[in-house]
C-alpha cells in the first residue's frame, strides 16, 4: 500500500512539475518573442560600433543603461570594461549567472550589410578594421534580451540571477590582462556565491533554430606559444660565417608538424599545433641574428597538452642546438578545455528541448576552437550551448567561417537564443531550492 501511495506522490509531483515547466515554457516564448525587434536592433547596433578586447566602453555604456532601466543592481568596470547586473527574484534560491562577450576581432569586413563595420584600428603594428566577426555582438544583444524577459517574471523567481557581460574573450592586448580569467580573479562569482553558470555562442555553420550541446569536453584549451631562435647575423652573400637562424627556423616548424602526427596518440583526444606567425630579417641580403615563431596549440586531453608542451620545447631546443644556434621557449595557456559538467548538462538537456524542440536539440562533436568560458566551468558547474545562425537550407560548407571578414549571421536566430539563456536560469532556479 505504501508502495502505492509513493507512486501516485511522485505521479502527482511529476505531473505538477511539467505543469510548472510547460507553463513557464510558454511565458518564455511569448516574452521572448517581444523584445525580437528590441534584440535585433541591439544587435545592429553592436555591430556597426564594435571594440576590441578592454576597449568596449561604447558597448559596456549601453548595457549598462539597459539593466539599470530594468532596476538591476549593476557593476560596472569589471575586469575593465565588463558589466554585471544582479537580478533578486521574488523569493529566496540558488544563484545562477548567465554569461555574454562584448569583444570584436581585428578584422576588416566584407559584408554589404547596411550596419556593416567601418571602424578601423592599429593592432600588431599594422592598419586593420574592427568587426564583430565571432558573433559576439549577438551574444551581448541576447543575454539583454533574456534580462529583459527574466525581470518581467522577477516576482516569480525563486533566487538570483546574475548577468555576466564579459570584456576580452578574443584576448586582451599584449601586457594586459584580461577576459574571463580576470573577471573571475575579481570576484564575480561571489556576493552572492553562484551555483551554476550558462552561456551560449552563436554559430554560423548551424542552422537556425537549432541548438547543439555535448557534456565533458566541449572545446579545446588554448596555448601560445613563442620561440625565439638566435643565430649569428652575416652578409647574405657568405652564409658560412652565420648561424643562420632562418633555416633553423623553417627546420623547427618542420620539426614541430611531427609531434602531433607522430607522438602524440590522436585515437584518444585530437590535437592542433599550428605556427601562426614568423617574424625575422629586414633585407634579403642580410642574414638576421634572430627568427621569432608565434603559434597554437589546442587540446582536449590536459595529459595531452603537458605532453606537447615537453614535445615543442625538445623539439626547439635540440634542433637549434644542432645547428649551433639556440632557442627560448615560452608557452602561456589562454584558455582551458571548456568542459559542460555532466551532471548539469544531463539535468538542463530538457530545458534546451523546452526552448527548441526536442528535434532541434542535437549531440555535437568537440571542437577544436577555444573559449575562456572554461573559466568559470573550473570555479563552478557550467554548460556551454551553441545557437544556430545560418539561414536554413545553407550548405555550411559554403558559409563564411568565424573570424572571417565574411562572417555573417542571420537574425531569426537570435530568439532562440534569448528563450534558451532564459529556460536555462528559470528551469535551474525553480527546480530545486537550498
Amino acid at each position: 500500500m505504501k508502495s502505492l501511495y509513493a507512486a501516485a506522490a511522485f505521479a502527482l509531483a511529476s505531473s505538477s512539475a511539467f505543469a510548472q515547466n510547460a507553463a513557464l515554457t510558454t511565458q518564455i516564448a511569448k516574452l521572448s518573442g517581444q523584445q525580437e525587434a528590441k534584440v535585433v536592433a541591439w544587435r545592429r547596433d553592436f555591430h556597426e560600433h564594435p571594440e576590441l578586447g578592454n576597449q568596449e566602453t561604447r558597448t559596456a555604456g549601453i548595457i549598462a543603461a539597459e539593466l539599470k532601466k530594468l532596476g538591476l543592481e549593476v557593476q560596472t568596470n569589471v575586469a575593465r570594461t565588463g558589466v554585471v547586473g544582479i537580478l533578486r527574484g521574488g523569493k529566496p534560491g540558488r544563484v545562477v549567472a548567465l554569461r555574454a562577450d562584448m569583444d570584436a576581432l581585428p578584422v576588416t569586413e566584407s559584408n554589404s550589410l547596411p550596419f556593416a563595420s567601418k571602424a578601423r584600428t592599429t593592432y600588431n603594428g599594422q592598419e586593420v578594421g574592427v568587426m564583430h566577426a565571432c558573433g559576439h555582438d549577438t551574444h551581448v544583444a541576447m543575454l539583454l534580451g533574456a534580462a529583459q524577459v527574466l525581470s518581467q517574471m522577477k516576482k516569480d523567481l525563486p533566487g538570483t540571477v546574475k548577468f555576466i557581460f564579459q570584456p576580452a574573450e578574443e584576448g586582451s592586448l599584449p601586457g594586459q590582462e584580461g577576459g574571463a580569467r580576470l573577471v573571475v580573479k575579481e570576484g564575480a562569482l561571489e556576493n552572492p556565491k553562484v551555483d551554476a553558470i550558462f552561456g551560449v555562442h552563436i554559430n554560423a555553420q548551424t542552422e537556425v533554430g537549432t541548438l547543439r550541446y555535448r557534456p565533458g569536453g566541449e572545446m579545446a584549451s588554448s596555448d601560445v606559444f613563442n620561440i625565439k631562435v638566435k643565430g649569428k647575423s652575416a652578409h647574405g652573400a657568405y652564409p658560412w660565417l652565420s648561424v643562420d637562424p632562418v633555416v633553423t627556423a623553417a627546420q623547427i616548424i618542420l620539426g614541430l608538424q611531427t609531434i602531433v602526427s607522430r607522438q602524440v596518440q590522436l585515437t584518444e583526444d585530437a590535437a592542433v599545433l599550428t605556427v601562426g606567425m614568423v617574424h625575422g630579417g629586414v633585407r634579403n641580403n642580410i642574414i638576421p641574428e634572430q627568427v621569432e615563431l608565434t603559434g597554437t596549440i589546442r587540446s582536449l586531453n590536459k595529459e595531452m597538452q603537458q605532453k606537447i608542451w615537453e614535445a615543442i620545447r625538445r623539439t626547439a631546443t635540440n634542433i637549434a642546438e644542432s645547428a649551433g644556434a639556440t632557442a627560448e621557449v615560452d608557452i602561456v595557456n589562454y584558455a582551458p578545455i571548456t568542459f559542460n559538467d555532466p551532471r548539469l548538462t544531463e539535468q538542463m538537456l530538457p530545458s534546451l528541448q523546452r526552448a527548441a524542440g526536442p528535434s532541434n536539440v542535437e549531440l555535437q562533436k568537440a571542437v577544436m576552437g577555444a573559449e575562456d568560458f572554461a573559466y568559470f566551468q573550473e570555479k563552478v558547474p557550467g554548460l556551454f550551448v551553441f545557437v544556430g545562425g545560418m539561414p536554413k537550407g545553407k550548405n555550411p560548407d559554403e558559409t563564411a567561417p568565424h573570424h572571417t571578414p565574411g562572417f555573417f549571421i542571420d537574425e531569426s536566430g537570435l530568439t532562440l537564443g534569448v528563450k534558451t539563456l532564459a529556460t536555462l536560469a528559470t528551469d535551474y532556479l525553480t527546480a530545486a531550492k537550498k
